[in-house]
């Protein structure tokens, strides 16, 4: 396995498959890319996923962009290594109809980004009137045993902080959602930075147990029957601490911080011996952001 010069053992691996969406959220920080070149193709993919799992990484997430987008997605999950975990991040939008295709190509689970069960509002944030789409994609998940479902509602001043209560009703109509309410990471000019850390605070007074995390130390509260987990990137130094992750741009970049732009080592066209060179380099490069 692949330690970094601060002890941190990586373990899991974030592919960016595209940058290609059919929502434009007003946060969306694109997995920190800037510019992105050609995409990765399914073949190079497969490639870099062998070489992760010969390190000894556990998981592989597939992000976006919206990895719906593309039409070999699941050729791409499938190539992942047995024994590896295989989750996706997605607005659910499209993924009504792929949703029984992705759990048989080897699909575990999925996170859904839902900031608002209100349509106007929903609208507001990304863009398009879709709403009922990325519930229809939920509902999908869950009959096709893509689970737990977790929802991620990105914490707006001013738009949805006021939703809460109503995603966490959402998410106790079934033991497999969980909520995460996640602090606003500001990539683009959005300033609606919400008060994550006092919403944390109310669920905590709220909860009927609390469970800490392996990763990031991050707390699970169970809110009369519903799991809710608040992710806060920015004011909390465990995240970078205990961070187990290595990321991939869509156009083949080895990303080692999601907050920095300026250590990436590209993978492009590159095999064997030289492929497994650049994740130990990638690694090496790993320092946490927040100390």
């Amino acid at each position: 396995m692949l330690t970094d010069p601060y002890g941190r053992t990586v373990s899991n691996i974030r592919i960016s498959l595209t940058q290609g969406c059919n929502l434009d959220c007003i946060y969306c920080h694109a997995e920190g890319e800037k510019n992105p070149e050609e995409e990765l193709s399914k073949e190079q993919i497969a490639e870099i996923l062998l070489v992760a799992k010969k390190f000894g990484i556990r998981s592989v997430k597939f992000t976006g962009g919206e990895p719906l987008n593309r039409s070999d997605l699941e050729e791409i999950v499938a190539s992942v290594p047995p024994g590896m975990e295989s989750s996706m991040t997605t607005n659910a939008t499209l993924l009504a109809d792929r949703a029984h295709a992705l759990k048989k190509a080897g699909l575990s689970r999925v996170n859904v980004s839902i900031d608002s069960l209100d349509p106007v509002r929903y609208e507001q944030i990304t863009g398009h009137a879709m709403l009922g789409e990325a519930l229809a994609g939920v509902e999908a998940a869950l009959d096709a045993g893509l689970t737990p479902v977790k929802i991620n509602m990105v914490v707006l001043s001013g738009i949805n902080e006021d939703e809460v209560d109503s995603l966490i009703d959402y998410v106790r109509q079934d033991p497999n959602l969980v909520l995460q309410l996640i602090e606003l990471m500001q990539f683009r000019d959005c300033d609606h930075h919400g008060d994550v850390e006092g919403i944390e605070e109310r669920i905590a007074a709220m909860a009927d147990r609390v469970e800490t995390r392996r990763m990031h130390h991050r707390k699970k509260y169970f809110v009369r029957g519903a799991e809710v987990e608040v992710v806060r990137p920015l004011h909390n130094t465990e995240f970078c601490a205990y961070c187990n992750r290595l990321r991939l741009t869509s156009d083949g970049r080895l990303k080692p911080c999601l907050l920095r732009a300026d250590n990436l080592v590209d993978v492009r066209g590159l095999s064997g011996p030289a492929l497994e060179e650049a994740f130990r380099e990638a690694v090496r490069r790993r320092t946490p952001f927040f100390a």
